[in-house]
């Protein structure tokens, strides 16, 4: 049975880390096409769908759905993803799981870190749309959508690994799918970003979590992490 155990361990983190590099290869793709202008009219033609015809400058739709919108990206945000990690790094430590805590916290401060060396590197200029919302850094990769991902999937894989049923396990990841999901998509809504810089934050933030599920695998398999409640911290 601990050989059994031991062998889909060593499978979970193989497949984790494989998925992980792949994601890696379509942000790079996707930055090549973004560099070399290719996904120029694509970007404008999706933006474009959540204009007003004849009227770029506003925004499709009532206002209280403009402001469920921003409330939805604010989700996002470099302040509310770091109060969920914190609250999560806090929870992990009074189960006396240190090491879970310490995961979810350089995992995400390594991908903040990864997502502002990268909007300074590509330096992409924003839509030239007028929003109803403040932007500060460039264009690409969407950091709410990066950042989005790595939070919510790594916290969702992290909680996942400790849940009992396989159905509150399932709840927990699809959860964190959704509302990452959700957040990059109301960044193109709102115009402060371009599809495919929510494209290429998604596929490097989903690679970024994968990468530290991976961690996560090897650190339990290795009797680092214990199951939730179990105390062996």
């Amino acid at each position: 049975m601990r050989t059994r155990r031991f062998l889909v361990s060593e499978y979970a983190v193989l497949v984790a880390l494989g998925l992980a590099s792949l994601l890696a290869l379509v942000f790079f793709d996707i930055a090549d096409n973004v560099m070399e202008g290719n996904t120029r009219e694509a970007d404008m033609a999706v933006l474009n769908l959540f204009r007003v015809p004849g009227d770029p400058s506003q925004i499709i739709g009532p206002v209280w759905l403009h402001e469920a919108v921003r409330d939805l990206t604010a989700l996002g945000s470099g302040t509310v993803l770091t109060i969920i990690v914190t609250m999560a790094a806090l929870c992990l430590l009074l189960l006396n799981q240190r090491r879970g805590a310490v995961l979810i916290v350089v995992a995400t401060l390594s991908g903040t870190l990864l997502s502002n060396t990268l909007k300074l590197g590509y330096a992409r200029e924003r839509p030239d749309f007028e929003t109803i919302y403040a932007t500060l850094t460039n264009s690409f990769p969407s950091g709410h959508a990066m950042l989005s991902a790595v939070t919510f999937l790594t916290l969702g894989a992290l909680l996942a690994r400790f849940a009992g049923p396989l159905r509150l396990k399932i709840f927990l990841f699809a959860a964190a799918i959704v509302l990452t999901l959700a957040i990059g998509a109301s960044r193109i809504f709102l115009g402060v970003h371009y599809p495919s810089d929510v494209m290429a934050g998604w596929a490097l933030g989903a690679a970024w979590a994968l990468m530290w599920s991976g961690v996560a695998a090897f650190l339990q398999r290795r009797r680092m992490l214990s199951g939730l409640g179990k105390g062996q911290d």
